[in-house]
């Protein structure tokens, strides 16, 4: 019998150290299914806060984790018609999540559902998109949760960034990176954060117009708008949450998008902050992101291909080296993207 080597967690809370690799039966596909060999997986923050205990949502007990994934189809459903043996895919971080908002709470990889810490894993037809032949399965892996989610925050509301628009982005990890880039490619003016000089120096390097180093300049807010002679950010990408909302309205301009898109800085503000207030005085608004749709990844992919965007990837590590990949991650001393490489390009 086939077999199919994945990394499972007991339950959410359980810890990294808790990651067991495990042989299980290969598992095949349905009538409208595909049967994809996973090649390569970026790891992202809620990978972290799952083994912790701290994410907020649902886990289903004994979870493969995994939310990103590149692959190539090696099975194909008997009705099935998009892809053949062979076609190098990736998957929608929400499968049946295809166009429009939200409208309830659907199946997402890594944790209500099996994810993709592993090497084989079916899809229905329709969760899965064409990979852009320019990508390597590395880069490719880090656009379902990162790049999708940028690509939301920036174009996928209902103000979407104008060329010569400001975008503030806090920190340097997965999501502020892909959106940098995309921004840049765009043709908007960019501010990057960081405690880190040397990751600032790389954000520049990858066209930030501004950084600032947070540590050195604690009222980062006020300087975003001295950068900007007094405008402001008409885009700012909140990946700290409570801790730095208040900062977060200062930075922006008027009328400008506040786009929430992660927890950083924990779940618990020191002192309260009268969030309706500052959102009335600024005129902003602020907008929860939750990755996006199957048709967002589509446009984003189309955009990425055009201006060749190529993601920025720290470091790669092996299939067997899966706790040490969520470790070095938790440990913050990445810029961009870590990869789990599960299988040769060959």
């Amino acid at each position: 019998m086939s077999t199919n080597t994945a990394w499972r967690l007991p339950s959410g809370g359980a810890g990294i150290s808790a990651l067991k690799k495990v042989s299980e039966p290969r598992p095949s596909p349905l009538l409208h299914q595909y049967l994809v060999r996973v090649r390569a997986v970026s790891l992202n923050f809620r990978d972290v806060a799952i083994a912790n205990g701290f994410y907020g949502m649902p886990v289903k007990e004994n979870v493969v984790l995994g939310g990103d994934l590149a692959g190539e189809i090696v099975e194909a459903g008997s009705a099935t018609t998009k892809f053949k043996v062979g076609d190098r895919v990736t998957a929608n971080f929400f499968p049946e999540h295809y166009y429009g908002s939200l409208e309830s709470d659907p199946p997402n990889l890594g944790g209500p559902i099996d994810g993709t810490l592993q090497e084989y894993r079916v899809f229905d037809e329709m969760a899965l998109l064409r990979a852009p032949a320019y990508l390597s399965y590395e880069e490719l892996s880090c656009f379902p949760i990162a790049g999708v989610t940028a690509w939301n925050a920036l174009l996928g509301g209902g103000t979407p960034l104008r060329p010569g628009q400001t975008v503030l982005f806090q920190g340097t990890g997965g999501v502020s990176i892909f959106g940098l880039q995309i921004a840049h490619a765009a043709g908007a003016k960019t501010i990057v954060t960081s405690s880190s000089d040397e990751k600032l120096e790389l954000a520049k390097k990858l066209g930030a117009t501004h950084v600032i180093n947070y540590k050195k300049t604690p009222d980062w807010d006020k300087e975003a708008k001295k950068l900007t002679k007094g405008v402001g950010a008409h885009h700012v990408i909140d990946n700290v949450g409570i801790a730095e909302i208040e900062r977060c309205f200062g930075s922006v301009a008027r009328g400008g998008t506040i786009s929430n898109i992660g927890f950083l800085g924990g779940m618990k503000q020191p002192k309260a902050v009268n969030t309706p207030i500052l959102a009335l005085m600024s005129g902003s608004q602020m907008r929860g992101v939750q990755v996006g749709s199957k048709q967002q990844y589509e446009d984003l992919l189309e955009f990425a291909e055009v201006y060749q965007i190529h993601p920025y990837i720290h470091k790669v590590f092996e299939f067997d080296q899966v706790p040490e990949a969520v470790r070095y991650l938790e440990s913050a001393q990445h810029f961009g993207k870590i990869v789990v490489k599960v299988g040769s390009e060959q």
